[in-house]
């Protein structure tokens, strides 16, 4: 049996997706003369590229459903996180700080990704309490699991809209909602997929215009998962809310829930060290504490 805590932020999150998870099954197109002029390469930069501010903090809380087994897990994180787009090499950092469960509070991850031209893969450190040291954590292949979800780490990672030669391929309408669908497939031969169907919910303008839903098709042409995203905005700031990702092979659930999002807080880029690792979130506590005396 499923523990009735998270139930109730699957139920949530099912509450906010459920108008996108009905494409399954209800959907109709628009007509042609509505969307002419559109390109694919407009739709992905105008409403796949969002404004992610300049740092964050927040709580990440990743729950993994395995409903075949009746089994799920429960990890909660702080997270800090900065953009380095003035810099030629750095393009963001991030700190994990584990919160739940309670065995493996004190075990923190920090993360340092590379621009895509310089074509340095990230450089990743954890630190474990109980051994009282920093390894290095090498990733080895893209597919790997970021936080042992049906996520990949080349799935949150940045992607050039040159990477994949993109496809309008028309407008679909759920209720009152209308989407910009665009079939995605990569330039090059060595991609994790085939092709993504990615979805586009319409806005006002281009500036309300966000990803609501990614189709994942593996090397064979299957549909591999399927990932819905419900956005948040911080002070013009695009942050995810809630997303929900099904693995449409084996029948697990990923959740991922932001909360307590702050954005453009000013984070120091000292932070992001060793040190900080060692230290912990109390560290980090107590220097702001100081700074704002």
């Amino acid at each position: 049996m499923l523990i009735l805590l998270n139930k109730n932020i699957f139920s949530q999150l099912l509450t906010s997706v459920s108008l996108l998870s009905a494409l399954f099954f209800s959907q109709s197109t628009i007509a042609e003369d509505a969307v002419a002029g559109l390109s694919a390469k407009k739709i992905v930069t105008k409403c796949g590229i969002k404004n992610s501010g300049l740092d964050q903090r927040s709580r990440l809380t990743v729950i993994l459903q395995n409903p075949q087994q009746g089994t799920e897990k429960k990890s909660v994180y702080l997270r800090y996180w900065k953009s380095y787009g003035d810099d030629d090499e750095v393009f963001d950092k991030m700190l994990l700080f584990t919160e739940y469960p309670p065995d493996a509070v004190g075990s923190s991850f920090m993360r340092v990704a590379y621009e895509l031209e310089s074509e340095k893969k990230a450089d990743q450190w954890i630190y474990l309490p109980l051994l009282k040291k920093i390894r290095r954590v090498t990733i080895r292949d893209p597919g790997d699991s970021f936080l042992n979800s049906d996520l990949s780490y080349a799935d949150v990672a940045q992607r050039s809209v040159d990477a994949d030669h993109h496809d309008f391929i028309g407008m679909k309408k759920v209720n009152e909602m209308e989407f910009y669908q665009v079939t995605s497939i990569p330039a090059g031969d060595d991609d994790l997929y085939d092709k993504r169907v990615q979805w586009f919910l319409k806005g006002e303008g281009w500036k309300d215009c966000v990803t609501s839903r990614i189709d994942y098709f593996s090397k064979e042409g299957a549909l591999k998962k399927v990932q819905f995203i419900k956005w948040q905005q911080v002070d013009e700031v695009w942050v995810w809310d809630r997303v929900l990702v099904r693995n449409m092979l084996n029948g697990r659930i990923s959740i991922f829930v932001v909360s307590d999002v702050e954005v453009n807080v000013g984070l120091d880029d000292g932070i992001f060290s060793a040190r900080t690792l060692r230290a912990g979130p109390r560290g980090l506590l107590k220097k702001r504490a100081v700074e704002e005396k």
